[in-house]
């Protein structure tokens, strides 16, 4: 663990403490455990683990820094990432996971209790509904994904989410300037206003990494997000 200390030290300027620290130790254990079992990531060894889920998570800090959100919400949030590492650094957050899976969110409820996480919200279910729910529906100073959808699906699931003055923060690949460039209409349509596309390099991983950050600046129309399945089917212009 001494070595993501350094990293994180060395990416973000935070400092984990101990107890931080021992929080990770066992989040990794259960994982590691979990995974044995159930395929809920492809990464399966601690080094992986550590860089490529824990790191890359809290590499999220670069956004929003030291002034982390009051309320965050992440979608499909798999095993946790990015949201649970935010929360162990932000314990006092508050956290809501949306996973569609059975079994990841199964985990995700196991992890929050195992770690002792408080204020913590586990949904099952997809993003298009959590989007109408009115308890969810622009509450959010923060909505996160990663690795979950392209980026004219991705506004549509996460914009609706957070409040006017929040912000869309989404984790992408190699694709993900292109992608944001498909994106700039169907922003606006949606209350938005692109922000930011940076470059974000992690130790040891060849793959380009990048941040895109929305702002919200006005409602997004009722309309949106569109029933389960039609995002994707057929995306936003």
């Amino acid at each position: 663990m001494e070595k993501l200390i350094q990293e994180v030290r060395k990416l973000t300027g935070y400092q984990l403490n101990d107890k931080q620290v021992s929080l990770f130790q066992r989040y990794e254990e259960e994982l590691l455990e979990w995974n044995s079992r159930f395929n809920l990531t492809a990464v399966r060894d601690r080094e992986g683990i550590r860089i490529k889920h824990f790191l890359d998570s809290l590499s999220c800090m670069l956004v929003f820094g030291s002034h982390f959100p009051a309320r965050l919400i992440d979608v499909g949030t798999g095993a946790g990432f990015p949201g649970v590492p935010l929360k162990i650094c932000f314990p006092s957050m508050q956290l809501t996971l949306v996973e569609s899976v059975g079994k990841k969110a199964q985990f995700c409820r196991h992890i929050v209790t195992s770690l002792g996480l408080e204020r913590v919200e586990i949904i099952q279910a997809r993003a298009e509904e959590i989007g109408q729910m009115p308890l969810h529906r622009e509450k959010y100073d923060l909505a996160t994904a990663r690795a979950v959808a392209a980026m004219p699906i991705l506004v549509e699931y996460l914009l609706p989410l957070v409040k006017i003055g929040g912000t869309v923060l989404a984790q992408k690949g190699e694709n993900g300037p292109a992608e944001t460039q498909s994106v700039e209409n169907s922003v606006r349509l949606l209350g938005g206003k692109i922000q930011q596309v940076r470059k974000i390099n992690l130790p040891g991983v060849a793959e380009d990494r990048y941040f895109i950050s929305i702002s919200k600046v006005a409602g997004t129309p009722a309309q949106f997000p569109r029933r389960v399945g039609i995002p994707l089917k057929n995306p936003l212009k």
